[in-house]
């Protein structure tokens, strides 16, 4: 790559493509300092294909297990990472033998308490590169998430805590997920489905998925951003839109994208939760 080129890159791709410092005057951001730039990230050209694998599906794991609350089905886990059944039962036996899943008969698989700590590690990298993209290299919340996707796997360990300290440590990511602490504790606060809310239902908007960066565009085009109190005045049945109040603003907010939201009900809020949504889609 030119040095052209690599100066034309993303702010978030220059933590990776402007690590030399030879490119550091073009790429630094305002207010960071140049030491902060030169923490070490590791490439592992022959293992990290393998590592990098581990980790996706050690985290897959997490997510659909916490979700759940069992052990996944290999269906369940194909289906998130988008690979056939056959090479998540080759990776499963895999990480078998490594000691970071087991399995149950007829159940699925859960993670050891190795697995989880490798679960645990990767999304902590994760959430701090997408809060240091956000608050430090001023990118917009719909668009960390692939950057993430990516960086997770290669930042070294004193990165992650350089990232940590510039931070201030915080619990919370840009789309108000838990960040892992360094011992690897995660505290997941209660919450419910925008799309499970009856009509009348109100609380504090404070979670929300990443996955699709057109909704959370979507959002931030009509000034919704986390903290915000919401409160269901119509729904549409059989999947159709959530009408929901925000402060003078009332509007129409998908099924999809009210599944994606999460809210932590007021306490009068409560019983209005789940079961009003008529002919509620399946989960």
């Amino acid at each position: 790559m030119t040095r052209e080129g690599a100066a034309s890159r993303s702010c978030a791709g220059a933590v990776v493509g402007c690590a030399a410092e030879g490119l550091w005057g073009e790429c630094r951001p305002p207010g960071l300092d140049k030491s902060f730039w030169h923490a070490k990230i590791h490439f592992v050209a022959a293992r990290d294909q393998i590592s990098t694998n581990i980790q996706d599906y050690a985290k897959a794991v997490y997510a659909l297990e916490s979700r759940a609350g069992s052990a996944v089905s290999t269906n369940a886990l194909a289906q998130r990472l988008g690979v056939t059944a056959g090479s998540v039962s080759g990776m499963v036996r895999k990480l078998a033998d490594e000691g970071l899943l087991e399995h149950e008969p007829y159940r699925g698989v859960k993670l050891t308490a190795e697995g989880r700590r490798v679960a645990l590690e990767v999304l902590r990298h994760h959430r701090l590169i997408e809060l240091f993209l956000v608050e430090v290299l001023g990118m917009g919340w719909d668009r960390v998430h692939e950057e993430a996707e990516v960086l997770e796997h290669v930042i070294s360990e004193e990165l992650e805590q350089l990232i940590a300290a510039r931070l201030g440590d915080p619990s919370i990511d840009p789309h108000g997920d838990p960040i892992p602490s360094v011992e690897f504790e995660i505290e997941e606060r209660e919450t419910v489905s925008l799309d499970e809310l009856g009509i009348g239902a109100s609380g504090r908007f404070v979670r929300v998925s990443d996955s699709n960066p057109a909704m959370l565009r979507y959002l931030a085009e009509h000034g919704i951003t986390l903290g915000q109190r919401l409160e269901v005045v119509e729904r549409q049945p059989f999947g159709g839109p959530v009408f929901v109040r925000v402060g003078e603003l009332q509007l129409p907010l998908g099924g999809q994208l009210a599944k994606a939201m999460r809210i932590e009900l007021d306490p009068r809020g409560s019983t209005s939760a789940a079961g009003a949504a008529g002919g509620g889609a399946a989960r």
